[in-house]
């Protein structure tokens, strides 16, 4: 095997109006051709930017030292990336090393089809005519497995699933057949079953194009299923690095120790739902239900004359008090549909849904209107659901000033610290507007923000698929202490089985709007009995290599029985 990159002594280090700020700090790995290194790390370590010196796509503002050298894609002369012109580096991008983005809706052009945003590379890299760049592009769309790629290449990015966005995002990177893809996250946003087909794409442009991959990730699982060499960043340096077998048997550094402990399995939840179940008071199960759902039904109308688009269909759920339950499925499968129509913000069509008491098929807004101090929503991406304009303790105060609990922000500052405390962030937070706090913090904050008004019900909507194992692992730990501490009810959405698990008293799954399965985790878990309950257990990744082989065969059993 040649090295396709060798990476010597790299150094970055950041501008900032405080001085400057270090990124990377002495880090030398290499890759091998059809070799895949994960590089993991919790945020900051410096992953990212490490990867992104590869393609010369670091800010003004960074000073490197050090070298890259990078091979062409014919595994001919080296190159040192940094010391390269603008106009060699567009030559050098696409050609001999290309990246995989982490959101793919944000890399593609909403304007452009995908087939003229993957000809666009070819025609940029040399001259090809139209339609030789057109075969060529329905070619590589169908190697990455988008079905009809005489047809789809015509369709615009907002006409694909996520997985499928993901898929021609590799395409265009696989379409000049670099020697190197940098896939930066390629899989945090998305369901366990899509994960594990843009896994076995991943294997397989590996395996067919003898493409080497830098894997920057924070899903250990997804490290354990795909990578061969794997190396540990924090604070800028790689503080371990072994073959992945070696790493997940025998970590030597505490950090990697506490990196692989954080990881949560499925099955670690059992204890804890004892526990929780043993505390209840004996009547606990007669006791009036939060939330109580009969045949529910939400249809999405049509346009156009078209028949509309049916999200839920016929589900019968209940949440108790103070119980929390997990809902699972794959993207389209209801589960936020559900969720915003618990909060009033999507209409029932059909059935009956029982939110405190209140009926939502038909209710009016006015009605409404006063449940919601009750209902408290922790969103997916913190990021985007609070005002940039506003600090922390504004953005926590603001459900307690529109509930008229304070006259404005400042009146209810002492309650807003005494929420900030509670969810473990320091008071003085409150005066941090939220692009400086990460993404863990921004979290913690969303989690004060739903408990101001102290409610009985708390929808939490995917709220830690984006943060790393080891943010992750604290703020699953901090929500199970809140709600113990508050004893509020709550309906847990994720795609993330073991996250489930760890917080659920029961599990509900779901299918193309469908409830296919209901029970404790040890039911639903360990001994799934519906065929998609099977197949969803089966694509979540573990930690462990070997035991990964092992259900990447059951699975692919699974596929092949359907």
């Amino acid at each position: 095997m040649s090295t396709v990159v060798d990476i010597r002594n790299l150094g970055v280090s950041f501008s900032t109006d405080a001085g400057a700020v270090k990124a990377v700090d002495d880090v030398s790995l290499s890759v091998e051709r059809g070799e895949v290194l994960a590089i993991v790390g919790e945020s900051g370590s410096g992953k990212t930017v490490t990867a992104k010196t590869i393609l010369g796509l670091l800010p003004e503002t960074a000073t490197t030292r050090g070298a890259v050298l990078l091979s062409d894609r014919d595994g001919g002369r080296a190159q040192d990336v940094i010391s390269l012109s603008k106009q060699k580096l567009r030559e050098v991008r696409g050609e001999d090393v290309a990246m995989v983005f982490q959101e793919p809706s944000t890399a593609l052009n909403p304007v452009y089809t995908v087939g003229w945003q993957i000809m666009e590379g070819l025609r940029a890299h040399g001259e090809i005519t139209k339609k030789d760049a057109r075969a060529k592009a329905i070619d590589i769309l169908r190697r990455v497995g988008i079905p009809d790629p005489d047809h789809r290449i015509d369709h615009y990015p907002h006409q694909f699933s996520g997985g499928q966005k993901q898929r021609v995002v590799i395409a265009m990177a696989l379409v000049l057949e670099p020697g190197l893809i940098v896939a930066d996250e390629p899989t945090t946003a998305l369901d366990v079953t899509v994960q594990a087909e843009i896994l076995d794409l991943l294997r397989r442009v590996r395996d067919e194009f003898g493409t080497a991959i830098v894997l920057i990730t924070h899903n250990m699982g997804v490290v354990a299923d795909l990578a061969d060499r794997v190396a540990v960043m924090y604070q800028g340096k790689v503080v371990e690095e072994a073959d992945v077998k070696t790493l997940f048997a025998a970590p030597k550094h505490e950090y990697t120790k506490a990196l692989l402990a954080a990881v949560p399995y499925v099955g670690h939840g059992t204890v804890r739902a004892a526990e929780r179940a043993a505390e209840r008071p004996a009547e606990w199960a007669e006791q009036t239900p939060v939330v109580e759902a009969r045949g529910l039904e939400i249809v999405y109308p049509g346009r156009f004359g078209r028949e509309g688009f049916r999200a839920v269909d016929g589900v019968d759920l209940v949440i108790r008090p103070g119980e929390v339950l997990g809902l699972v499925g794959e993207s389209g499968s209801g589960k936020t549909t559900i969720g915003r129509a618990i909060a009033g913000l999507t209409k029932v069509t059909g059935g009956s849904l029982k939110v405190l008491g209140a009926e939502m098929n038909g209710i009016r807004e006015r009605q409404f209107r006063p449940l919601r101090s009750r209902i408290g929503f922790v969103f997916q991406d913190p990021a985007s659901s609070f005002n940039p304009l506003l600090t922390i303790a504004e953005c926590v105060a603001e459900p307690l000033v529109i509930h008229g609990r304070a006259k404005d922000p400042g009146s209810a500052r002492k309650r807003v610290d005494e929420l900030l405390e509670a969810v473990q962030l320091p008071k003085a937070y409150g005066d941090r507007f939220p692009h400086e706090l990460s993404g863990g913090q921004r979290q913690r904050a969303s989690l004060a923000r739903a408990l101001a008004l102290g409610p009985e019900l708390l929808i939490a909507d995917e709220p830690t698929s984006a943060l790393d194992v080891s943010v992750q692992a604290r703020v699953l730990e901090l929500f199970g202490e809140l709600q113990l501490e508050f004893g509020f009810a709550s309906l847990f959405i994720s795609h993330d089985l073991a996250v489930v698990d760890l917080l659920a008293d029961r599990i509900a799954v779901l299918y193309r709007g469908r409830l296919v399965e209901e029970g404790t985790g040890v039911e639903v878990l360990g001994a799934p009995e519906d065929e998609y309950t099977q197949r969803l257990l089966a694509s979540l990744p573990v930690p462990d290599p070997i035991a990964q082989a092992e259900r990447r065969e059951e699975l692919r059993r699974l596929r092949e029985a359907m």
